[in-house]
């Protein structure tokens, strides 16, 4: 089965590489482990940050067949997860409010809750698009 549908933007993509160093693009395409080390080695010294700037198309193209639209959408949790994801705000947009809460009240549970949805958070999308 392929999925036609435009799951991930590009512009988002992009926005989301200007902080490419930590490798938030690369999680938000659904490469978790090259993410973390981007993140680790502040984007592979920047070579494979400048890399990147030319292998988003090709990642959004696979990120598009990969993962299920729905009514979540993808780039925006994402953006809510990046920048506020230690307030939880982005778990309060999935209807999930009691995590929300507790990430509200303990940074992401230090942190770690944080980390675990930069890995998941695609698949916890395309479930919850299934599902609804």
């Amino acid at each position: 089965m392929t999925n036609n549908t435009d799951t991930h933007r590009k512009t988002i993509g992009y926005i989301l590489w200007l902080f490419g160093f930590t490798g938030s693009h690369r999680f938000y395409y659904g490469k978790p482990f090259m993410g973390t080390i981007y993140f680790f080695t502040f984007g592979l010294l920047g070579i494979g940050w400048i890399i990147d700037l030319f292998l988003i198309p090709s990642m959004d193209r696979q990120a598009d067949l990969r993962f299920t639209a729905g009514p979540i959408e993808y780039s925006v949790a994402w953006l809510l997860l990046t920048f506020l994801g230690i307030f939880g705000i982005h778990r309060m947009y999935l209807n999930k409010w009691l995590t929300g809460i507790i990430y509200l009240l303990t940074g992401g549970l230090l942190g770690f809750g944080y980390l675990y949805d930069f890995w998941t958070l695609n698949e916890q999308i395309t479930i919850m698009n299934r599902l609804g």
